[in-house]
């Protein structure tokens, strides 16, 4: 490189050049050599690249079990986020041995930013966000362990994070301290998530002997004064709740969120499934319509799992399930239809197969 012409080209040029690659050509050549690397992790490149789409990444978050595993191996010393990019059909490791943390725990994402529960010095977690691509990070006020193990993180725009359980929440409004305040839900909830100021969650209001599944919502400002929860339901929605097994919520593209879960056969007390259903509700209209429905080849790979789980958002949902050892993904990124089906192998070092994670819209110019 010491007498490579390329030294000799203006910043503003070199910028120029590479600011036509895609993010994810970006990244590799950043790999190339010290001057690559200096030249597009420089503040003028970054911002040059400010506005430009993210690279939009499944990334998976280890179970309790692999942690424990892990950990008695002491594995720990380069932790890894691992993550799949869909348009290029291939697996990344990000490391993450720059964050001065032992195990921790990627749970969710957004604008670019990575939030892990990592734990402190004096025994505590804090919520830690970071950009694993630029390799930079901030530490959140400390909290108690048991939010970590029983709490659900929501993040939002301008740093805002809500960690919720059945009981009790907390509010982080992207700078202070935490606010802590009574959740109120009738029960626990199932798969809460974030649309812009709103949450939504499904409660179980069913007995011990049955299930009955609701759809909740709650203003971020409504769940601050601790004001309740509303109840969504329309006559219009009929037996929607009652057709599906172990419903879950994941958020769509625009003001609409998915609703995930085995398709009933008939609705008996313990009916089997079918295949797996992808609902989907406009929140302007409130009208549900089918998004889509697993393949019946490839729903005999969950047909014999007792349990499946589901991650993902936007216009793609991932399902894994115990002894699959792979994943399946729904992708309705196309125009048209009911959305594409398809396998994902090489899934990097879980053995059990039942895997959790979150959307990572990757951007290298995102931190705090």
């Amino acid at each position: 490189m010491e007498t490579s012409p390329i030294l000799c080209l203006p910043q503003d040029t070199l910028h120029q050049i590479f600011s036509y690659l895609p993010l994810h050509q970006i990244l590799i050549c950043r790999s190339v050599c010290k001057f690559f690397n200096q030249t597009l992790s420089s503040s003028p490149f970054l911002h040059l690249l400010s506005l430009r789409p993210p690279l939009r990444l499944i990334a998976l978050r280890p179970s309790s079990h692999h942690n424990h595993h892990h950990h008695n191996r002491h594995v720990y010393s380069r932790p890894l986020l691992p993550v799949f990019d869909p348009d290029h059909n291939h697996w990344v490791r990000f490391p993450l041995d720059f964050l001065p943390f032992r195990s921790p725990v990627a749970v969710a994402s957004s604008l670019g930013l990575v939030y892990l529960w990592a734990d402190s010095p004096d025994s505590c977690k804090s919520l830690v966000l970071c950009n694993p691509l630029t390799r930079q990070f901030r530490v959140l006020p400390p909290l108690g362990s048991a939010w970590s193990r029983h709490g659900t993180v929501l993040v939002g725009t301008a740093g805002r994070v809500l960690v919720l359980t059945e009981l009790a929440a907390l509010y982080f409004s992207g700078s202070g301290s935490w606010l802590k305040f009574s959740s109120n839900l009738a029960s626990k909830p199932r798969s809460p998530i974030l649309v812009s100021d709103s949450v939504f969650a499904l409660c179980d209001v069913g007995t011990p002997w049955r299930s009955q599944w609701k759809l909740f919502s709650c203003t971020l400002a409504e769940l601050v004064k601790s004001q309740g929860w509303n109840r969504l339901e329309r006559h219009e929605w009929g037996d929607v709740f009652d057709i599906l097994k172990r419903p879950r919520l994941v958020r769509a593209s625009g003001n609409r969120i998915l609703m995930v879960g085995g398709l009933k056969s008939s609705f008996s007390l313990n009916a089997s499934c079918s295949t797996i259903l992808i609902l989907r509700l406009d929140l302007d209209t409130l009208d549900w319509d089918e998004a889509g429905r697993m393949p019946a080849d490839m729903f005999r790979c969950f047909q014999e799992s007792s349990k499946f789980k589901v991650f993902g958002g936007g216009d793609r949902v991932c399902f894994s399930a115990r002894r699959v050892g792979k994943l399946a993904m729904w992708d309705c990124s196309s125009e048209g239809g009911k959305g594409e089906w398809k396998w994902i192998d090489g899934v990097p070092g879980y053995g059990d197969g039942l895997l959790r994670g979150f959307v990572f819209e990757a951007r290298l110019a995102a931190m705090s």
